[in-house]
């Protein structure tokens, strides 16, 4: 499982300001169309997913219970 907390540079305490501000200052530095380069890419697709997941109360609660959103397998229907 991915550590979205090291993705975005946030301690596991961090509050959703905080998360904020780290996913804006990297993807700034990292979005392709100011960084042309394929690792740049690669990393904003990690820090926004890692934005997704602690930016959302839920989706942060269930990641912090050791269950990952975007982990394949598993899940159900609705």
């Amino acid at each position: 499982m991915s550590d979205y907390y090291q993705d975005l540079g946030v301690e596991r305490s961090a509050t959703p300001e905080e998360i904020k501000r780290a996913y804006r200052r990297l993807a700034r530095k990292l979005h392709p169309d100011v960084n042309p380069g394929t690792d740049a890419e690669e990393q904003f697709k990690v820090v926004s997913r890692a934005y997704e997941v602690l930016s959302d109360p839920d989706k942060r609660r269930s990641y912090d219970m050791g269950v990952d959103p975007f982990a394949t397998g598993g899940g159900g229907g609705g």
